[in-house]
């Protein structure tokens, strides 16, 4: 069956970077905007970032617009989150996701996405 999986999570400092990536397989991502979401403790789980199907335009959360950036390859079928500048509030699980075309009014909303990582941690300390 199709199969997302994240890594490159930890534990850092403020102000450090990270690179998530995300593995498909069993799914040609070429077709498929691939999309991260974060839950913190006690909280809902929220869009991050999005790279869209169409015209692979990224779509980013106002809390991390400027520092994180979402690009895909559709040939390794690896979607990934560069995350610079990190500060105490990035930390939450970190999940990919996939939604299948998908306009870019939907791709904020989880409902949207067929497909999900399990979820890595990423910690950022003070």
């Amino acid at each position: 069956q199709v199969q997302l999986v994240e890594s490159g999570g930890g534990s850092v400092q403020a102000g450090d970077s990270l690179r998530l990536s995300c593995q498909a397989s069993r799914l040609n991502i070429r077709g498929y905007s691939m999309g991260w979401f974060r839950q913190a403790p006690g909280q809902e789980r929220e869009f991050v970032g999005v790279i869209a199907a169409i015209g692979e335009v990224s779509y980013y959360a106002d809390a991390v617009k400027g520092r994180f950036a979402a690009t895909k390859d559709n040939v390794k079928a690896t979607a990934t989150l560069q995350m610079n500048n990190l500060q105490p509030e990035d930390t939450a699980v970190y999940y990919c996701a996939a939604a299948f075309g998908a306009v870019p009014e939907r791709l904020r909303d989880a409902k949207n996405y067929g497909y999900w990582g399990q979820g890595i941690q990423v910690t950022v300390s003070s």
